[in-house]
């Protein structure tokens, strides 16, 4: 993939989850924007798998952690969703960690609490986005 795509592709799950927000509102679960959000790309072609399995690697053994990312979309961008009256750092400082232990080139922080999804969306990139042709 190249930066135009993954940027596009970032752009286009944006646009479900405003359609979903937008439908929905705030104030549901977690669990419910997410099986909505997963009909909503999957409807329209795009390969989508859900609670994924994060392994941990420590000195050359995997261990046991239960670490799950919400949604991987077309194998290269990790979204964690989010149900919250607030966004903090460790929210984020999670996404960055999955995106590189998966090694994904981009990340979505999408929080449903919100009356503007596009402003309370917080897109991330990292060391493996910029290793991408343009």
């Amino acid at each position: 993939m190249t930066k135009k795509e993954v940027t596009q592709l970032s752009y286009e799950i944006t646009g479900y989850a405003i359609k979903v927000h937008k439908s929905l509102g705030a104030g549901l679960l977690e669990s419910i924007y997410e099986k909505c959000l997963v009909h909503e790309l999957l409807r329209n072609g795009y390969d989508v798998k859900q609670q994924v399995r994060v392994p941990i690697i420590y000195e050359d053994i995997i261990i046991d952690a239960d670490l799950k990312v919400d949604l991987l979309i077309n194998d290269c961008i990790v979204v964690q969703l989010k149900a919250v009256e607030e966004i903090l750092a460790i929210h984020e400082a999670q996404l960055l960690t999955y995106m590189k232990i998966l090694k994904k080139p981009q990340g979505l922080l999408i929080n449903f609490f919100t009356n503007n999804i596009t402003k309370s969306l917080r897109p991330f990139v990292n060391e493996y986005f910029k290793t991408l042709p343009d």
